[in-house]
């Protein structure tokens, strides 16, 4: 019987159980995971960094294109106002790409395929950026609500409607990345399922479909690192530009 597709995205405690004031604080294997993710990171960039030359190495390479790629992002979305939060968004970018990817290993727990986890990162944002918005404008910001060049007559429904448009920005944010991830994990396990059920000789159209499917997942895991990092960057061009 193929093992249930589901039981991928099981968090299950790791170590003693460990309360505080009745909340359970144990650690988990998703807790794991992201020590592990945040450990590869920082190998990754100080292997990068630890020694620099003329002809650089593979890693080095590597992490110059992922640093210009960042800049050039924060540069073209939210102009050059957005220099001084490149740490935050390269961070962001980082830390999503890599739970993402290390997902992708036999046996691995995907961090990002848990909508607390993506959520937790999208109010963060959506908190911090509401808050520099007020601080750079003041309540100058709740332009942002009234488009320009609208007539009189429709501001109010207009209002609403950028309003919760404006509110759902987190809800959207996490929900995106949370359901592609899980989609496409549970698509692998699936075919991966078929391909133990039918055997050798009836499994070569799921193992092609696996395969083909393992591919596209890791583009997926890179494109929505990237949008979470984009959006990102066109929420904090609203606060420090005011577009309306």
């Amino acid at each position: 019987m193929a093992a249930n597709p589901m039981h991928q995205f099981t968090v299950y405690r790791i170590g003693p159980e460990i309360n505080l004031g009745g909340v359970d604080i144990s650690f988990t294997n998703a807790g794991l995971f992201m020590l592990i993710n945040v450990f590869l990171i920082l190998g990754f960039l100080f292997s990068a960094a630890k020694k620099k030359s003329i002809v650089p190495s593979k890693i080095q390479i590597l992490s110059e294109l992922t640093y210009t790629f960042v800049a050039k992002m924060i540069n073209e979305t939210a102009g050059s106002k957005a220099k001084p939060f490149f740490p935050f968004v390269f961070t962001l970018f980082m830390f999503v790409l890599f739970c993402n990817m290390v997902g992708m290993l036999p046996y691995a727990f995907t961090v990002t395929s848990h909508i607390i986890v993506t959520f937790v990162l999208a109010i963060a944002i959506f908190i911090g950026v509401t808050i520099l918005g007020f601080v750079k404008h003041g309540m100058g910001y709740l332009k942002l609500f009234v488009p320009s060049g609208v007539p009189v007559f429709l501001l109010p429904i207009i209002i609403v409607i950028e309003i919760i448009s404006y509110l759902s920005r987190p809800v959207s944010l996490s929900v995106r990345l949370f359901a592609n991830m899980m989609a496409g994990h549970t698509m692998l396990k699936v075919f991966g399922g078929f391909v133990i059920s039918l055997g050798i000789i009836g499994g070569w159209l799921p193992l092609t479909f696996s395969v083909a499917l393992t591919g596209l997942e890791i583009l997926v895991a890179f494109l929505q690192a990237y949008v979470f990092a984009i959006l990102t960057c066109i929420y904090l061009n609203d606060a420090l530009n005011l577009h309306h």
